[in-house]
C-alpha cells in the first residue's frame, strides 16, 4: 500500500514551508529514513526522511510552496526495491574479477557532529582508486574533510554530491581487484599513474570552504597557488590569498588589441562571478519584503549619552567578569531598559493576529545576529525577570549557537520585540526592518564622541542614535516616542534600572 508523506509541523507560527532541495528524483528508489529533501521555514531549514522503503513519487517541485499537512510525495512500497547496477557495470566488475568489496562508511569527524554533505566526488563511479588517495569532500556544518579510499579497486559511488549522511552511514564501495590483492608489490610499482591523475585534478581546485572565501575576495582560483594535497587549494590558501594586478605588459597587449582610444591602460580586476541564493536568504528576502508591504511601518530616533553606563562599565567590569565569568557588555542594559520600557507602553510589545491585538505581560526578546548563513533572531525568555549576569550569558549562549548553526526552532520562535545592533558594524543610523509578527524593533547604532550642551555649556559626551521601527497601525506616534524618551531616560541614569523608577 503506498505512503502519503506530508508536510509535519515544524514549529509553533509556522504555517508553511519552501521545498528548497530534492535529494531525491521522481522515480528514484529510496531506502527508510533516507533524507529524501529539505524544507525551509522563514527561520530554519528541515530535511525530511523517507517513513518507508520504496519508489518515489514525487506530488511538489522544487521551490513550490507547501501548507502544513500538504502532500510532499508518495512512496510505493516494491517487492524488490533494491537498485539494479546497469548490465555494464556488472560487465566491467565481472571482467575485473574483483575478490572482495571494500565499504566505506562515513568517518568520526568531530566531537558533536552527527552528519555530514558530500561536497565534491573527485573520483567517479568505474574509475580506478588507490588506497589513501583522496576521492571525496565531505562537510560539515563546522569544517571540510577530505575522504580518503579505504582500498585499492574500482569505485561504485552510493551517495551522490549534495547528499546528507549520518555518521556511520553508507558513502560507496571499493571492489578489490585479484591482482592488486594478490599482488601488493605490482599495486606499489603502478600507484605513481595514479597518483599523477589524482594531483592533476587536485592542481588550482578548491575545496568548498576556500572556493567561498574566494568568491567573496573576487580572487580566480588559478591566481592561487595551493599547498594542499596535489597542490589543492585550501581554506587557509584562500584567506592569504590577495588581490593580483596584472601585469602592465599584458594590460597593454589587451589595450592595443582592441583598438579603443577610450580604454585606460589599468582598468583592475573587471571580473564578476555568480553565487546562487541560499534558501535562508531567499527566506530572509521574502519576508522583509512582505513585512514592509503589509505594515504601515514607519520609524522615530532619539539619541542616548552613553557615559553614564560607560563610567558604570569601566568601574565594574573586572569584578562583574571575575563574579560571574562573562563580560559586561551594553546588550544588557539595553535589554533591561526596553524591558522596563516595555512595561509602560504595553502597544509596543502587542502584535495583530487577524481583527485581534495581542498583548503580552512578559518581554521575550528577540536579538538579532548576522550568522554565516544569514539574520538569525534568537530569543531570551522574559528576559523582565533575569539580571545583568542572566542576561549576558543568555546573549552569549545564543550567539555562539547562531554562529555555529546549532540553533533550535523554539530557540527562534516567540518572541515579543527585537533588538538588532548595527553599532558592531559601525552603523551610524539605520531604519530596522520589524520582525514579523512583532510590532516593533529597536536599532542600537554605533557610539561616537559629539558635542552636546549641558548647562549653557558646550561638551563632547559619546553619543548612540537609537531608533525605533514600529507598526503604525497598532502604535501611535506618542507610544513610540514616549518608549523611545523612556529608553533614554533609564539608559542615561543606570541607577532607575536598579530602583524601578
Amino acid at each position: 500500500m503506498s505512503l502519503e508523506m506530508k508536510v509535519p509541523s515544524v514549529g509553533e507560527s509556522i504555517s508553511e514551508v519552501t521545498v528548497s532541495q530534492w535529494m531525491k528524483n521522481d522515480g528514484d528508489h529510496v531506502e527508510m529514513d533516507e533524507v529524501i529533501c529539505e524544507l525551509e521555514s522563514d527561520k530554519a531549514t528541515f530535511e525530511v526522511s523517507a517513513e518507508i522503503e520504496g519508489i518515489l513519487n514525487l506530488k511538489v517541485g522544487l521551490g513550490d510552496t507547501v501548507d502544513i499537512g500538504g502532500l510532499l510525495c508518495v512512496i510505493e512500497p516494491a517487492s524488490k526495491t533494491k537498485e539494479v547496477l546497469p548490465p555494464e557495470v556488472k560487465l566491467e566488475k565481472v571482467s575485473l574479477g574483483a575478490a572482495k568489496t571494500v565499504q566505506m562508511h562515513v568517518p568520526t569527524v568531530g566531537e558533536s557532529i552527527n552528519e555530514v554533505t558530500i561536497s565534491n566526488w573527485t573520483k567517479s563511479t568505474g574509475d580506478l582508486v588507490v588506497l589513501d588517495e583522496v576521492i571525496a569532500e565531505i562537510e560539515s556544518d563546522k569544517a571540510t574533510f577530505e575522504l580518503t579510499a579505504e582500498a585499492t579497486g574500482i569505485l561504485e559511488i552510493l551517495a551522490a554530491d549534495g547528499t546528507t549522511l549520518e555518521i556511520g552511514g553508507l558513502i560507496c564501495q571499493i571492489a578489490v581487484k585479484d591482482e592488486v590483492a594478490s599482488n601488493p608489490v605490482e599495486s606499489k610499482t603502478s600507484e605513481p599513474e595514479y597518483t599523477t591523475v589524482s594531483k592533476e585534478y587536485a592542481v588550482g581546485h578548491a575545496s568548498p570552504a576556500a572556493a567561498k572565501i574566494l568568491a567573496e575576495k573576487g580572487i580566480s582560483a588559478v591566481a592561487v597557488q595551493g599547498s594542499g594535497v596535489g597542490e589543492r587549494i585550501t581554506k587557509e590558501d584562500a584567506l592569504n590569498a590577495k588581490l593580483q594586478k596584472e601585469e602592465p605588459s599584458s594590460k597593454g597587449t589587451e589595450k592595443s588589441s582592441t583598438n579603443d582610444p577610450k580604454q585606460h591602460e589599468d582598468q583592475g580586476d573587471r571580473s564578476e562571478h555568480r553565487q546562487k541564493m541560499s534558501p535562508l536568504r531567499k527566506t530572509v528576502s521574502k519576508r522583509l519584503v512582505s513585512v514592509k508591504n503589509e505594515t504601515a511601518m514607519l520609524t522615530t530616533f532619539n539619541e542616548v549619552n552613553m557615559q553614564p553606563i560607560m563610567n558604570l562599565r569601566k568601574k565594574y567590569k573586572e569584578s562583574f567578569k571575575v563574579k560571574y565569568e562573562v563580560g559586561l557588555g551594553f546588550m544588557s542594559f539595553f535589554t533591561k531598559a526596553c524591558c522596563v520600557a516595555l512595561k509602560d507602553w504595553p502597544a509596543v510589545n502587542a502584535k495583530i493576529d487577524g481583527d485581534e491585538i495581542i498583548y503580552s505581560n512578559f518581554c521575550d526578546v528577540s536579538i538579532a545576529v548576522s550568522a554565516p548563513k544569514g539574520l538569525v533572531v534568537p530569543v531570551i525568555r522574559n528576559a523582565e525577570t533575569l539580571s545583568f549576569e542572566e542576561i549576558e550569558k543568555e546573549v552569549v549562549r545564543l550567539a555562539t549557537k547562531a554562529r555555529e548553526n546549532k540553533l533550535s526552532i523554539p530557540e527562534m520562535t516567540g518572541g515579543t520585540f527585537t533588538i538588532t545592533n548595527g553599532g558592531i558594524f559601525g552603523s551610524m543610523l539605520s531604519t530596522p526592518i520589524i520582525n514579523a509578527p512583532q510590532s516593533a524593533i529597536l536599532g542600537m547604532h554605533n557610539i561616537v564622541q559629539r558635542p552636546v550642551v549641558e548647562d549653557d555649556e558646550i561638551v563632547v559626551r559619546p553619543i548612540m542614535y537609537v531608533a525605533l521601527s514600529y507598526d503604525h497601525r497598532i502604535i501611535d506616534g506618542r507610544e513610540s516616542v514616549s518608549f523611545l524618551v523612556r529608553l533614554k531616560e533609564l539608559l542615561e541614569d543606570p541607577s532607575r534600572l536598579l530602583l524601578g523608577v
